[in-house]
């Protein structure tokens, strides 16, 4: 499959892609990439590394270039030397290699959950950021990342199981408080484009449950709680075949919710629910929330509730003890790209 990125580019910067990927492969101190200005070296540089997960040691660069060349000699700064990049290059190969046997066999979209599920379930959140967690050796090797390293972390797996997958960038938007880029996935699954933000999920499970929030939305509903891509992406026009539709979690009747709750309630587990049945109004969720605890109550038990109002999903915990709060208006993590 052609890298995304490289097909978006002209003949010239896909010749500095080659020349920089070469280069890296190689481990080399120097090498010849065209003539361009320092923004689009940089913007090349960043684009290889988003379609080439495996090319985690190479972080940053310097060049010098000398007049009337029609090349620059690149520097590129790596996070490791030489014989500690190979030890990791055989250790991702090995994981790589180990973490996909599992699903080789299972459909596109068993693997596309499977994917998903490691990360939620074997990845936490580096909130001190280290420079590792930027790339694949931090949520596959240390059991950490931030949103960068885990979109590359599932990009690699999805390459390495025959997914189509991309990695998309938003900028920052310090007006609304978001003070960093933020990566997700677009996959193909059944020849359709949709959004996959595995951290985005990861922020917002809890203990062994596992959220799909975002798992194969389209473009009106990622783009409710995410920026506009910094840079072009496929359309995700598809937006009627996301997790919670799949599964028949997606309700349009309070009838349903009232059902659902009472047999949560009966066999002692959570209930995860999309609602659909028109705007998602203050007046809708409390609506929602008393039939919930209605249900609750009829086997003496209270209801803990969380809403991602963006996605209009609903978490409830059915539980002995009166909760602190009926409702908890859950914010998933942005996480962030240097």
């Amino acid at each position: 499959m052609e890298p995304y990125y490289y097909s978006q580019m002209n003949k010239t910067e896909q010749s500095a892609y080659h020349a920089m990927k070469t280069g890296l492969t190689a481990l080399a101190p120097s090498f010849a990439v065209p003539r361009l200005e320092n923004r689009e070296l940089a913007d090349i540089f960043f684009k290889l590394r988003l379609d080439c997960p495996e090319l985690f040691y190479g972080t940053g660069f310097h060049y010098r270039f000398y007049q009337n060349s029609g090349s620059v000699e690149m520097i590129p700064e790596y996070l490791f030397d030489k014989g500690k990049v190979k030890e990791h290059q055989k250790a991702m190969s090995a994981r790589t290699a180990k973490l996909v046997r599992p699903a080789e066999s299972m459909t596109e979209w068993e693997k596309e959950r499977y994917i998903h599920d490691f990360i939620c379930t074997s990845v936490r959140y580096d909130k001190l950021k280290k420079p590792y967690s930027h790339e694949i050796i931090g949520p596959m090797g240390q059991g950490v990342g931030v949103c960068e390293g885990i979109a590359k972390t599932v990009k690699i797996l999805c390459d390495a199981l025959g997914i189509w997958c991309m990695i998309a960038i938003s900028e920052a938007n310090p007006e609304k408080g978001i003070k960093y880029r933020h990566a997700w996935n677009i996959v193909k699954i059944g020849g359709r484009y949709y959004h996959l933000d595995a951290t985005f999920d990861n922020s917002l499970g809890r203990g062994e449950t596992i959220r799909y929030d975002y798992f194969n939305l389209g473009d009106k509903q990622l783009f409710r709680d995410h920026e506009p891509v910094l840079y072009q992406a496929p359309p995700c026009g598809d937006g009627d075949h996301f997790y919670y539709r799949e599964k028949k979690l997606s309700f349009t009747k309070t009838e349903e919710v009232a059902k659902r709750a009472a047999q949560a309630v009966k066999k002692g587990k959570p209930l995860i629910f999309h609602w659909r049945g028109g705007y998602l109004t203050r007046d809708t969720v409390t609506e929602l929330l008393t039939l919930m605890e209605e249900a609750a109550r009829q086997k003496g038990k209270h209801v803990r509730a969380g809403l991602n109002w963006p996605q209009a999903v609903f978490f409830a915990e059915f539980t002995e003890v009166l909760p602190a709060e009926e409702l908890l208006v859950e914010t998933a993590n942005e996480g962030e790209v240097l």
